[in-house]
This record gives structure tokens, sequence and C-alpha cells, in this order.
């Protein structure tokens, strides 16, 4: 229906996260629309992306720097004890938003998946235990995954994988309604849950 032009680039949104067929015709049909000069400070935008921000060795989060590591994994007055298992970057900076989190963090990469298993290559379980078993000053993992069918998995696979590790393993507790998501969670529910992990 649409010419290979527009339907390149429809199949191209449509693998972006939420986003279906009809969406992915929405973006093509918008920028369309838009003058060239538009066009071009967003394919600028997404250069910028690919070639200016890095990926933190230590958590995996995205971060723009001539540093090896990101702000939080080199900043000296972070809680070096704690590290903070999350899904995604934006649990990450949904916690960070709190201030009430001082340690580490780790992106595990997503949730298992237990109908499609190979979704689940792209989880970081191996770099996960490498992190802790490396660093001796880890004393507690918080497991901070939202409290859905699927994260409710990984925290029990978590849990199980870390159990020989000898650590206090904890998660977050209330405050978050179950099948929530940390994304949407105001600040004093995340505060919550924090402070009463167990």
């Amino acid at each position: 229906m649409y010419s290979p032009s527009i339907q390149k680039l429809i199949d191209q949104f449509s693998k972006f996260p939420t986003v279906g067929p009809r969406t992915a015709a929405r973006f093509v049909f918008y920028l369309l629309r838009q003058d060239n000069k538009t066009v071009k400070e967003l394919l600028a935008a997404i250069a910028d992306l690919k070639n200016k921000i890095k990926t933190c060795p230590g958590c995996f989060t995205a971060y723009e720097s001539d540093k090896p590591q990101c702000p939080v994994c080199a900043d000296s007055k972070r809680d070096k004890t704690l590290l903070c298992v999350v899904a995604s970057e934006t649990d990450l900076a949904s916690i960070e938003k709190t201030k009430s989190y001082k340690g580490l963090y780790f992106i595990f990469g997503g949730t298992i998946s237990g109908l499609k298993k190979n979704d689940n290559r792209h989880l970081r379980q191996g770099a996960l235990l490498e992190r802790i078993q490396k660093d001796p000053h880890i004393a507690e993992i918080v497991l901070a995954i939202n409290p859905t069918n699927e994260g409710l998995d990984t925290i029990q696979h978590l849990q199980a994988l870390l159990k020989p590790l000898n650590k206090k393993i904890t998660r977050l507790g209330v405050g978050l309604p179950l099948g929530g998501e940390l994304e949407y969670a105001d600040e004093e529910t995340l505060s919550s849950a924090l402070e009463s992990r167990r």
C-alpha cells in the first residue's frame, strides 16, 4: 500500500518498544510534513546518540563523558556496599530522582520472559555475577525490579542465581502496587519502597 521508502521507515519504527505499525506510520507521516531543517536536526541528534554516548562498564548505563565510568560509578561518596539491580535505564533514573538511594547500580537489561526464551539472551546474568564476585565491598544486593508477573519471575531467578554468593539480598518493599511500573511511580512511593525493602 505504501511506497517502499515509506514502508521501510515504518518497519524501522515498528521495531521500537511498544510501537506498532499504526503508530510507526504516524511517525513517518509526521516526518514527511516537517521541513528539511527539522529532519536534519533529528538525524543529527540520532548520530550524536551513537557517536557521543558510551555504556558504563560498571553499571551499563548510557552516559556522555570522556571519563571511563558514569558519574554514579565514579562518585566516591556513593555507598559501595549497596548494589541496586534494575531492569532498565529508566528505572535507574526513577530511583535516582528520589535522592533516597546512595549506593551503586547494575542494569540487568530487562526481565525474564517465560514465553520467549530467545528474548532472554540480552539479560546480563554473567556480567552481574562477575561484578559482584570482583567487588569485595558489595554486602547487599537490592533487587529493584517492577512487581509485574515477569518482574516477579526475574526476582525469583535472581535470588536463586545470587544465593551462592552469600550476600544479603533484598527487594523493594511496600509502596509499589503489584503490577505497577517503577517508571510511573512518584518519588514518595519510590522512597517508601526503598526504605522498606526486605
